[in-house]
């Protein structure tokens, strides 16, 4: 997913993409200096691949009782929130089967052949499941149950792109594209015909990427994608959405699936659920009123409840 626009600044973060959009561009550094700080504190929380990470505490606790942050709080929330509403398609557990199929540390180095090969085979079994992690908001306590290890990674992102988008527009006061791996929210006033966005397979690729441009002017969109994030482990070409039923990479009609929402973080949770329920998902996007493109594999796209008209993938 590409934004189309000038005046953008781009950058690495969370082993992606970011790109930040302001409407005035005398405003870009300021609202730069605002998401580093903000994208530096949700990485400690929550990143698997840091030891320093509050999440890499909790995930070595070993089922104890542990004290988070208000920030972690709030990002196991958003997780767990994202697992009630898609009755657990979405689940913040799959720590686990992702260090099982070799996901175990940053993507480049997983597709550089830097990762352990995937460990999983006929003997994959479900993850323990959302109803394992037990937070206390009022003592901002967490403990993970059944051998549970999180994951927020379904989540972590997109939260993270509203939570910048949100804090850049109220201390800069102008308009504000926040995109993370091409997952967007957007907060201020928008430009007068909206942000233009790209939404294609890749949020890298460029504006002549197959795909569709579309306009927002509020909330998020965010894109879940089977493609992009993919590796070979002894043979099987892997990707990093798992299916909680499983453990194992979802096995989907759809390789790629956009939505927009009222948030990117309800985007986000829309697309990865749509991926994983496969053929059930458009009517499932459609009677939660969430306009959505479904890309299936050979190419073809099926839109949802008002997505604009789509010519094709080349559109």
């Amino acid at each position: 997913m590409t934004t189309l626009a000038a005046g953008t600044d781009s950058f690495r973060v969370f082993g992606t993409t970011a790109t930040l959009l302001v409407g005035e561009p005398g405003r870009l550094a300021d609202a730069r200096a605002v998401a580093d700080a903000e994208l530096a504190a949700v990485d400690l929380a929550c990143s698997r691949f840091r030891p320093d990470s509050e999440l890499s505490r909790l995930n070595a606790a070993g089922g104890a009782d542990t004290a988070v942050s208000e920030l972690f709080a709030d990002l196991i929330e958003a997780a767990l929130r994202a697992a009630a509403l898609t009755d657990g398609d979405v689940d913040p557990t799959c720590g686990q089967a992702l260090e099982d199929i070799g996901y175990d540390r940053d993507f480049a180095l997983v597709r550089a052949g830097s990762g352990r090969n995937a460990r999983r085979g006929p003997h994959a079994c479900p993850v323990p499941g959302w109803r394992s992690v037990r937070l206390d908001r009022d003592r901002r306590r967490v403990r993970l149950e059944n051998r549970a290890r999180l994951d927020l990674g379904a989540t972590a992102k997109a939260w993270a792109a509203d939570r910048c988008a949100r804090v850049i527009a109220a201390q800069t006061g102008t308009g504000v594209l926040v995109s993370i791996g091409g997952d967007m929210a957007v907060a201020g006033p928008a430009p007068g015909d909206g942000w233009r966005v790209r939404v294609t397979d890749d949020h890298a690729a460029g504006p002549e990427a197959p795909g569709q441009t579309v306009r927002i002017r509020s909330g998020g969109l965010a894109t879940s994608s089977t493609t992009v994030r993919t590796w070979d482990a002894g043979g099987r070409v892997l990707h990093h959405i798992i299916d909680p039923g499983t453990g194992e990479p979802a096995r989907s009609c759809w390789r790629t699936v956009s939505v927009a929402a009222g948030s990117c973080a309800d985007a986000n949770t829309a697309s990865t659920a749509a991926i994983i329920r496969s053929e059930a998902a458009p009517s499932w996007l459609d009677n939660a009123g969430l306009p959505a493109r479904l890309v299936r594999n050979d190419g073809t796209a099926t839109t949802t409840a008002g997505w604009p008209g789509d010519a094709g993938p080349g559109a």
